[in-house]
């Protein structure tokens, strides 16, 4: 199977493509989550994983994009791990958790921003590799 995976300028053209072709409707929720991960963490940096899934990268993968019929997905690698005291995360896997995204107007939740920054804060505790595992420390 051919990787589709794009990082740089390469990335934000293809992220670019995803969000204008996927799902008209929610294009203009998917551009402003876009801006809010970039506002909130201006290290970070659009990526595309192996599966052609749109990803917020800081330290190792932090995040990712998925655009559905009735809403956009924006779920978290470490989700479990995430305190999210205002209950936004859905989800039953063992580390994934996402938020189900549906109006421009849900991006103002300081919530959300707060679990963009905690992410943020565990990946640069302990970095993942594009593999989904911890990086391992330098004896």
């Amino acid at each position: 199977m051919k990787s589709r995976s794009a990082s740089g300028k390469e990335a934000i053209r293809a992220i670019d493509d995803y969000v204008r072709h996927k799902n008209g409707k929610l294009e203009s929720v998917a551009n402003a989550l876009r801006r809010l991960v970039k506002k909130t963490l201006p290290r970070s940096r659009e990526a595309v994983n192996a599966w052609g899934i749109p990803t917020f990268n800081f330290n190792g993968p932090l995040c990712y994009m998925m655009q559905g019929k009735q809403h956009l997905t924006l779920g978290f690698m470490r989700g479990t791990s995430l305190a999210d005291d205002a209950g936004l995360l859905e989800g039953t896997g063992k580390n994934l958790r996402h938020v189900k995204l549906k109006e421009i107007e849900q991006l103002c939740d300081a919530n959300l921003r707060q679990l963009l920054l905690e992410a943020a804060a565990l990946n640069e505790r302990t970095p993942l590799t594009h593999s989904m595992r911890a990086k391992k420390k330098a004896e």
